[in-house]
């Protein structure tokens, strides 16, 4: 009998299967990849693996544009490899978590090619179809990938809507025939065995019906339309009816990714007692590096600011709902090169940063390749570049005059791509990815960071994460124990505490190359007489802080 709430003790493990090993050499990764690798998660000590969508896609946005929520992508294998992955993932007694994208679909799903056909048409009112205003789109709204949020079709004299690439038109939730679609879709993979399910941008799924124009911005052509589709009129009805229909049903975890989301939206979505989701994905502390949230323009993150984000989200879901952590997904740059240093102090780094994360409450995501200490990476050429959202952007801030130099910065910065270049599994040609030349090109650094040298050094990052997951199956305080932020305006160090009736934990990181000074802190005496349980530093001393140290202490 599986423990209530599993999920609370559970970490996650994000797979890029596009990007994690390929076993057929076509440069692509695939199933049989995944299942090749099993034991090497197993040993890392992960409960859940979440696959990034494997659905039969047109790949205009890397499989999150969906024709058909049914079937495998033959990139990936086939419907017999998925079921012989789930089969030995849960022999290794290691869940699945499906990511699945129920906001929009692609123009090549059969819903749209039959919608776009006629008006008449029975599928027609699947998606968001209107008119257009004189010679213009029926809104301002603007692209989450640029350009305008509304695709003129010549057959039918009308727009539709796309919030994100005109490929991957907006599917219309007002009808109940596409609620009852997507339920059926998501019965169809928990009656496989699926234990769960990633919800792509979920609080997009309810619009403001009359369709408002939205917030110009001074020199842009395009609105944020925002306000009128995220945490929309009906999202908690949708999600509550969801729950009803779905989640209730199955033994299963729910996290759902909600840009645009406060502590106290959070509080609701994640509130048992209002049946809609476990957790969300939130992008406050994502956002803490960009100026105005404009995610391309770049400046540097204040600690202050991140530690504040943490405090205030750990207190206001603290006995009401659920936390996701997390510093990287396919769609974040590598976090050691963003709030760590990639060179002198990588491996020191990256075991401090995820130390920070792992000692918080909620369910930790590891994204594939952080456990090594996978960097961001610098092609030189464009043409290098694969992600959709990347290519586009650069093609609007030359419009909008920014250099080449400026714009490389942004992308060498935060980039998507980033994250997605293939995992490095050892320093053979293509880091161990694959035999032939992988969709997108290695990082160059793979000779040195890789899977291999990780499992061969007992220091290395890999073992680290392999103890902070132990240590949060070993210690409830870590699941349950309360949160207070310690050092509030010191400008290098997060320093909080975990407590609990039984423990207090007390979590030291310095995010900074300085060796601070910490003899003037009340609590540093009491560390004396505290066991330590994780640190990243053999030559501590507990009155200082050495650069990227991160030690854990319990009383």
């Amino acid at each position: 009998m599986l423990k209530a709430n599993w999920w609370k003790n559970a970490v996650v493990y994000q797979i890029y299967p596009k990007s994690f090993l390929d076993t057929n050499n076509d440069g692509i990764g695939d199933l049989q990849g995944i299942i090749s690798k099993l034991d090497y998660l197993k040993e890392l000590g992960v409960d859940v693996l979440w696959l990034s969508p494997i659905y039969a896609s047109p790949q205009a946005d890397n499989g999150y544009d969906i024709s058909d929520y049914e079937q495998i992508d033959p990139l990936y294998g086939s419907m017999a490899d998925f079921e012989q992955l789930l089969e030995a993932a849960h022999n290794r007694d290691i869940k699945l978590m499906m990511d699945v994208v129920v906001n929009h679909t692609s123009d090549e799903h059969h819903w749209f090619i039959e919608s776009r056909k006629s008006k008449d048409n029975q599928y027609r009112d699947y998606y968001i179809w209107k008119e257009g205003i004189a010679d213009e789109p029926p809104t301002n709204w603007g692209s989450v990938f640029s350009g305008s949020a509304w695709e003129y079709d010549e057959a039918t004299e009308q727009y539709y809507l796309h919030l994100f690439d005109k490929k991957q038109p907006d599917l219309n939730w007002e009808n109940p025939l596409v609620r009852d679609e997507v339920y059926k879709m998501m019965r169809f993979w928990l009656d496989k065995g699926v234990d769960g399910f990633r919800l792509d941008v979920i609080n997009f799924i309810s619009k403001n019906t009359s369709y408002p124009n939205g917030a110009l911005a001074a020199g842009q052509k395009y609105a944020d339309g925002s306000a009128h589709f995220m945490n929309g009129p009906r999202i908690h009805e949708f999600l509550h009816e969801m729950n009803k229909e779905v989640f209730s049903k199955y033994d299963m975890m729910t996290v759902g990714e909600m840009p645009g989301t406060s502590p106290e939206d959070a509080a609701v979505y994640t509130n048992p007692d209002n049946d809609e989701l476990q957790m969300i994905f939130t992008f406050e502390h994502m956002n803490l590096d960009c100026e105005n949230g404009e995610k391309w323009q770049l400046k540097p993150l204040n600690l202050v600011d991140l530690k504040s984000n943490f405090e205030k989200w750990q207190t206001a879901l603290f006995n009401k709902g659920w936390n996701s952590l997390y510093w990287n997904n396919h769609d974040q740059p590598r976090i050691v090169s963003r709030f760590g240093n990639d060179q002198q102090f990588r491996e020191k780094s990256a075991k401090m940063l995820a130390t920070c994360l792992h000692m918080m409450q909620g369910t930790p995501y590891i994204y594939q390749g952080e456990e090594i200490g996978m960097t961001n990476v610098q092609f030189e050429r464009l043409e290098d570049y694969r992600d959709v959202e990347l290519l586009n952007m650069y093609n609007e801030k030359k419009e909008q005059g920014w250099s080449h130099e400026r714009i490389m910065e942004a992308i060498y910065t935060k980039g998507r791509d980033n994250a997605r270049t293939p995992f490095q599994w050892n320093d053979k040609r293509y880091a161990g990815f694959s035999d032939t030349l992988p969709w997108i090109p290695v990082n160059p650094r793979y000779s040195v960071i890789n899977a291999q040298a990780a499992l061969e050094d007992a220091n290395s990052i890999y073992y680290y994460y392999q103890k902070l997951i132990r240590l949060r199956k070993q210690l409830d305080v870590i699941t349950t124990g309360s949160f207070q932020l310690l050092m509030k305006e010191h400008e290098d160090v997060f320093a909080y505490k975990r407590i609990s009736e039984t423990d207090t934990l007390v979590i030291l990181c310095n995010f900074s190359e300085k060796l601070i000074n910490l003899r003037n802190e009340s609590f540093i005496n009491s560390l004396e007489k505290a066991e330590i349980l994780i640190t990243n530093e053999e030559d501590r001393e507990i009155h200082t802080l050495k650069p990227y140290e991160a030690t854990v202490y319990k009383f």
